[in-house]
């Protein structure tokens, strides 16, 4: 079995929690989730219609345009109800779909970028691990069908990520019932263009980019709270489904900040800032927009609206 045949048995998907602490924080990067993990293709299971929820949502207008920001969750149970008349309104109005990546669903692009950034057959994972630390990965590995050994060659930011996942998949979450997903066929199905604010390996550098001793906190902290994970994702995402952006702030934003300041600098500020800037060349265009990104770039002080509001524009949340 080669490494990425690993990386897919492992159903790697990219977080644990909405995006929170260090081991969520890979939730709110929002990387190529059904990419790395070989996931077939959405299907369009809720209808627009028949299930609703309140998931806050953002509108900026000028005299020509108007843009809007909907917070996303990246994995969900099938069953989650988050459809609102507004956001599909929203949603229908738009010229344009913007997300963190044109398309998460790219594994020609995503796999050879994957084992670029995340695999280290140099320097085996064990190494860098102390006895106590190899005992937890080794009961993580076990719960998921594999064994220590299948992580020897992932760098610890992906080792992280790909145990992140496991006690989600197991309580029903699912990459491809995530919002973008979701959306995104949803956009293909009436041909609106899709583009992105990102690309796939600009996001796998910022983990990969991270120190080792950052990565390190990162994979320390997915072992220490492997067990709580379902229960802390409950929590965040019946915030997220009612528009609790407070409580969304609180799990999502401060104890980010709270693990670790160089994630919460390189997983949401930087890249809040550029997004902002990039939605103001899109205001100086024309035509209506509709941006989902992960909501935890829109929560807090260093928020996409935060940083828009600075440069001007009134922000306004209609739901």
């Amino acid at each position: 079995m080669t490494p990425f045949d690993q990386l897919k048995t492992s159903t790697l998907a990219l977080g644990r929690r909405l995006m929170g602490t260090a081991t969520a924080a890979a939730l709110g990067l929002g990387l190529g989730l059904a990419v790395i993990a070989g996931a077939p293709a959405p299907v369009l299971a809720q209808d627009a219609g028949a299930q609703t929820g309140q998931p806050a949502l953002w509108v900026l207008r000028d005299a020509d345009s108007t843009i809007y920001l909907f917070g996303t969750v990246h994995l969900l149970r099938p069953e989650t109800a988050w459809h609102s008349p507004v956001v599909d309104q929203a949603f229908d109005s738009a010229d344009q779909i913007w997300f963190e990546i044109e398309n998460p669903d790219d594994q020609a692009a995503a796999q050879p970028l994957v084992m670029r950034y995340g695999i280290d057959m140099q320097t085996p994972l064990s190494s860098r691990l102390n006895a106590e630390e190899q005992v937890q990965l080794n009961t993580a590995a076990e719960a998921m069908g594999l064994n220590g050994p299948a992580f020897e060659p992932m760098r610890p930011w992906l080792a992280a990520l790909t145990l992140s996942v496991a006690p989600l998949t197991k309580a029903g979450y699912d990459p491809q019932s995530g919002v973008e997903l979701v959306l995104r066929a949803r956009a293909l199905e009436a041909g609106k263009p899709i583009d992105g604010l990102e690309t796939i390996e600009e996001q796998l550098q910022i983990l990969a980019g991270m120190p080792e001793e950052a990565q390190m906190d990162f994979l320390r902290s997915v072992l220490s709270d492997y067990e709580n994970a379902t229960v802390e994702l409950d929590r965040l995402v019946e915030a997220w489904a009612a528009g609790d952006v407070d409580t969304l702030e609180d799990i999502g934003v401060t104890q980010m900040r709270a693990e670790g300041e160089e994630f919460y600098q390189a997983l949401l500020v930087r890249r809040n800032a550029n997004w902002a800037g990039q939605i103001d060349t899109m205001m100086q265009g024309e035509g209506v927009i509709f941006i989902a990104v992960g909501a935890a770039h829109l929560a807090g002080d260093d928020s996409v609206q935060a940083l828009l509001e600075q440069r001007g524009y009134t922000v306004e949340r209609i739901q």
